[in-house]
C-alpha cells in the first residue's frame, strides 16, 4: 500500500490542470539579446543552459524526497521558442481546444507579444528550415504523406546507461579536460571546433552542479523555517544529497535517484527532448545500491519502495511542451514518452533480473499513473516468475507494462552493427524502438502514410483531395494488366517519397547539428567527449535515423482486396472499385461489405493475406535501408504510430479494404480494427512472418476481456502465449485488458471514468483525455474472448 505521504504527491499530480509557463522563453530571450554572435555556437548554447540552471525558478514541493521540476512548478511545462516560436493564436489554441489543452495565462500571452516573438519569429528552427525545403516536399507534407518530428523537437531520443551511477560530473569533467589536452591544434583541421565543443561541454557540467545545488540551498531555507522536526529533518537531508549529486557519483539508494533526476531535468531544459529522456534498465542500475544498503540495514524495502514513488510521481508532474498542428495530430498526448526498462539481459548475456525488478512492478500497480511509461524486456533466459509477475499487472487493466523480446533487440542491434555487449545493454524507449543505451543517437524522423501511397498510385501520383500531382506518373491502374504491375507502380511511389522526406530530414539534421547543439546530453553519450562532437553532430557511438511505417493492415487488406476480388476471382473490375473508392461507397455499400467481409484479412493467419503483408514491408525496408543520414549512421524502420494512424486516415480516402474516407488506418502492426476473426494465436502467427530483425522496432496491440485472465491460469495462458510469440523472433506485444462495453460507457459518461487508462499505441493514457475518433479505433479493436 501506498504510504500517505505518496498518496498525497499522487492527488496532486493527477489533479493538476497542465499549463504553460513563459519563463525559459523569458529567460532564454534575455540571454540571446545579450550574447548571440558573441561565442561560437556551442558555447553559447552552453552558457544559455548555464543561464537557465542559475535563473530558472527552483521547487521543493510539502512531503518531497525527490526534487526538481521542468517548470517552475508541477504539471508547468516551459517552451522552446529556439525550435519553435509559437504564436499568439497558437497559445490560444491550446488554451481552448477539447483535448490535450493547456492553461494559458494571460501573462504568458503578454511575455510572447511584448519579448519572445518579437525576437524568436524567423529565428527558430522551424522558422528557418521551413522555407528551404522545396515545394514538393510542402506539397507531400501537407498532403498527409509523412510527417516531420524535428518540425517542433529536438532530436533528444536517447537513454542514459550506467555510467553516470558510477561516475559524478566532477569526473566528466576531468574526462573532458583530458581530451581537451590531447587535441592537436597543427594536424587536425578540427581541432578548433573540438576546442570549442569541448568547453561548451564543461560550462553545462559547472551548469548541472549549480542548479543542484541550488536546491541544496533552498532546502536549507526551508529546513530552517519550518516548525516540523521531521520534515526539517528531511529538507537537510535533500539538501545533503543535493551537495553531493551530480557533481559526484552516488553513494546510495536514495542519491542514485535524485542524481537521475537532475541528469533528466538537465536533458530536458537544454533543448525539448522529445521522447523525452529516460533511465533506461533502471533495475539493472539500482540493484547494487538496493543489495549494499539492505544488507547493511540503512534501507529497507518499503523506504525503497517510498523514495521510488516519489521518484515516479516526478515524471507524471511533466506534461510533454505543447504541440500544435501536424505534430499534435501524430502525438495527441500530454505523455513525454520516458520508457523504463526492467529485466532483460546484462552486459555478459546473463539474467537480468534482480529484487529491484519486482519491486518496480509493484510501484507500477500501486501507482496506477500515466508516467513514466514502462516495459518488460523479457529474455528467454529471464524466470518465470517475473514474466507472470509482470502478467498479474498488465491483468490490472492500465495497458501497461508493454512487453519486448530482449534477445530480438539484441538480434536486431547486431544487424545494425553494434557490439554485442552494447546491443545487450540497449534495450527500447519512446514507444517500441531499439538503441544503444548511452552510446546512440537514435532518432525518429517521422511517421510515413503506407496507405496513402497507395491511394495516390491508384490516382497516378495525383492525390484526390487536392488535385496536385504528388508522386510520379506510374501509369493508369486501369491499365495494367496484372497484380505485379500494380505493386510495382506502389513500390516506385514509395520510393519517391523517401527520397523526398530524407531530402528534408538531411536538412533538418544539418540545421540542429550546426545551431542547435546539446551540450550536457553530450557529456553522458560516449563518445562525445572522446571525439569533440556534440549529440546532434555524428559525435555519439551509434548515429542512427528511423522512418516509422504507418498503416501496414490497412495496406496489406488493401492489396489483398484488389488482388482478390480483381484479379483473382473477377467479382468486380477495377475501373468500378476505384469508382467505389472515390464515391466513399455511396450508393455500393453492397460492395464495401463484399470487401470487408470476403476478402482474406491480415491477423488471421492467412496465408495469401500474410504474404501480401511481407511483400509491402519488404518493399519499404528495402526503400529505405541502410540509407546514409548526415552524421555518418543510417536509416532503419520503425511500424509505430503513436496517434498519427488517426491522423493519417483522415487525410486518405475510402481504401479497397471497405474502409471508408476519414476513418483511421490500423495502428502499429495491428491488423486492421475487427477484421481479425481467428483469435489471438492466429493473429500472433501473422505478425510473426514479417521479419521484426530488420526494424528498429514494431508494435502490436491485442485487447483481452478480463475475464480472459482471471486466476492462475489466465496468468499462465497470458504468459505461455507471450513466450511463444517471441520465439518466432518478433518484438513486441501489448495489451488493453477492458470490455468494448466498459469503454462505450466510459465514451458516454467520462465524468464517472476519469482514471480509466487504456493503451493507446506505444503508451497509455486517459481513455477521456482521447479524442473521439481515438476512442472510437480502441472501441473497435477485436476483443479476444478466448486463447
Amino acid at each position: 500500500m501506498m504510504k500517505e505521504r505518496v498518496c498525497r504527491l499522487r492527488q496532486r499530480s493527477v489533479e493538476t490542470k497542465p499549463s504553460i509557463s513563459a519563463e525559459r522563453a523569458e529567460l532564454l530571450t534575455q540571454f540571446y539579446r545579450e550574447h548571440e554572435g558573441k561565442h561560437s555556437v556551442p558555447v553559447l548554447r552552453a552558457m544559455s543552459f548555464q543561464y537557465l540552471c542559475e535563473h530558472k525558478t527552483i521547487f521543493i514541493g510539502e512531503d518531497e524526497l525527490i526534487v526538481g521540476e521542468r517548470g517552475p512548478r508541477p504539471a508547468v511545462t516551459p517552451t522552446f521558442p529556439e525550435l519553435t516560436c509559437h504564436s499568439i493564436e497558437d497559445l490560444e489554441i491550446l488554451n481552448i481546444r477539447e483535448k490535450t489543452s493547456y492553461d494559458v495565462p494571460d501573462r504568458v500571452i503578454a511575455a510572447y507579444e511584448a519579448e519572445v516573438i518579437p525576437y524568436w519569429r524567423g529565428r527558430s528552427i522551424r522558422d528557418r528550415v521551413f522555407p528551404l525545403l522545396p515545394p514538393s516536399w510542402h506539397d507531400a507534407y501537407e498532403a498527409g504523406v509523412f510527417t516531420e518530428f524535428m518540425e517542433q523537437r529536438a532530436p533528444g531520443h536517447t537513454v542514459a546507461d550506467g555510467k553516470i551511477y558510477q561516475k559524478g560530473l566532477l569526473d566528466f569533467k576531468q574526462e573532458i579536460a583530458e581530451s581537451i589536452a590531447c587535441l592537436d591544434f597543427i594536424h587536425d583541421a578540427h581541432a578548433f571546433q573540438k576546442r570549442e565543443q569541448l568547453w561548451a561541454m564543461t560550462i553545462a557540467a559547472d551548469a548541472a552542479i549549480r542548479f543542484a545545488q541550488r536546491h541544496a540551498e533552498l532546502a536549507r531555507t526551508m529546513a530552517s523555517a519550518t516548525e516540523d522536526p521531521l520534515r526539517r529533518v528531511e529538507l537537510e537531508q535533500i539538501a545533503a544529497t543535493c551537495d553531493r549529486v551530480p557533481a559526484n557519483r552516488p553513494r546510495t539508494f536514495r542519491e542514485a535517484l535524485q542524481a537521475y533526476w537532475f541528469y533528466h531535468l538537465g536533458v530536458i531544459t537544454e533543448l525539448n527532448g522529445w521522447d523525452s529522456f529516460n533511465p533506461g534498465h533502471l533495475d539493472h542500475h539500482l540493484g547494487p545500491f538496493y543489495e549494499k544498503e539492505t544488507a547493511d540495514g540503512t534501507l529497507t524495502r518499503e523506504s525503497a519502495k517510498e523514495l521510488l514513488e516519489c521518484w515516479w510521481i516526478k515524471f507524471n508532474n511533466h506534461p510533454a511542451p505543447p504541440k500544435v498542428g501536424v505534430t499534435a495530430a501524430e502525438s495527441g498526448t500530454y505523455t513525454d514518452f520516458a520508457n523504463i526498462n526492467i529485466g532483460g539481459l546484462r552486459r555478459d548475456g546473463s539474467d537480468a533480473v534482480n529484487e529491484v525488478s519486482y519491486l518496480l512492478l509493484e510501484v507500477i500497480d500501486e501507482m496506477h499513473l500515466l508516467q513514466p511509461s514502462n516495459n518488460i524486456q523479457l529474455s528467454r533466459k529471464n524466470p518465470d516468475r517475473f514474466v507472470k509477475a509482470a502478467a498479474r499487472v498488465i491483468r490490472q487493466g492500465y495497458g501497461f507494462p508493454s512487453v519486448f523480446n530482449a534477445d530480438g533487440v539484441v538480434e536486431q542491434l547486431l544487424r545494425q552493427g553494434k557490439r554485442v555487449e552494447d546491443a545487450r545493454e540497449g534495450g527500447t524507449s519512446g514507444c517500441v524502438e531499439s538503441g544503444a543505451f548511452g552510446k546512440e543517437a537514435y532518432i525518429l524522423t517521422g511517421y510515413f502514410n503506407l496507405v496513402k501511397v497507395l491511394e495516390l498510385t491508384l490516382h497516378n501520383g495525383i492525390d484526390p483531395r487536392t488535385g496536385k500531382q504528388l508522386g510520379p506518373q506510374t501509369g493508369d491502374p486501369r491499365s495494367f494488366a496484372s497484380f505485379d504491375e500494380l505493386f510495382e507502380a506502389w513500390r516506385q511511389q514509395v520510393q519517391h517519397f523517401v527520397d523526398l522526406k530524407l531530402t528534408g530530414n538531411h536538412v533538418f539534421e544539418q540545421m540542429y547539428a550546426q545551431n542547435a547543439p546539446a551540450p550536457f546530453l553530450s557529456i553522458i553519450t560516449d563518445d562525445c567527449i572522446r571525439n569533440g562532437k556534440d549529440y546532434n553532430a555524428g559525435g555519439a557511438r551509434y548515429n542512427t535515423n528511423y522512418i516509422q511505417g504507418v498503416g501496414i493492415g490497412s495496406l496489406s487488406d488493401s492489396f489483398s482486396a484488389i488482388q482478390h476480388h480483381v484479379y483473382r476471382e473477377n467479382t468486380v473490375k477495377l475501373d468500378e472499385l476505384l469508382t467505389a473508392i472515390d464515391s466513399d461507397f455511396q450508393s455500393n455499400e453492397r460492395l464495401r461489405q463484399s470487401l470487408l467481409n470476403k476478402t482474406p484479412k491480415y491477423g488471421n493467419d492467412d496465408a495469401a493475406a500474410d504474404e501480401l503483408m511481407v511483400r509491402c514491408f519488404n518493399a519499404f525496408f528495402d526503400a529505405v535501408e541502410g540509407r546514409p543520414n548526415t552524421k555518418g549512421g543510417e536509416y532503419h524502420i520503425d511500424m509505430l504510430p503513436t496517434t498519427c494512424h488517426v491522423y493519417f486516415g483522415t487525410v486518405t480516402g475510402a481504401t479497397a479494404d471497405g474502409r471508408q474516407a476519414g476513418m483511421p488506418l490500423s495502428e502499429g502492426i495491428s491488423p486492421v480494427q475487427g477484421a481479425d476473426r481467428n483469435g489471438p494465436t492466429a493473429v500472433l502467427k501473422s505478425a510473426a512472418k514479417m521479419d521484426h530483425v530488420k526494424t528498429g522496432g514494431t508494435l502490436l496491440n491485442i485487447k483481452f476481456t478480463p475475464q480472459l485472465l482471471k486466476g492462475d491460469e489466465g496468468i499462465n495462458h497470458m504468459s505461455h502465449l507471450i513466450r511463444s510469440y517471441f520465439k518466432l523472433d518478433s518484438h513486441h506485444v501489448q495489451f488493453n485488458v477492458v470490455s468494448a462495453a466498459k469503454l462505450r460507457e466510459a465514451q458516454a459518461d467520462p465524468d464517472r471514468y476519469r482514471d480509466l487508462i487504456v493503451r493507446v499505441a506505444g503508451y497509455s493514457d486517459y481513455f477521456c483525455d482521447l479524442s473521439k475518433a481515438l476512442q472510437d479505433e480502441i472501441i473497435t479493436r477485436t476483443e479476444h474472448e478466448s486463447f
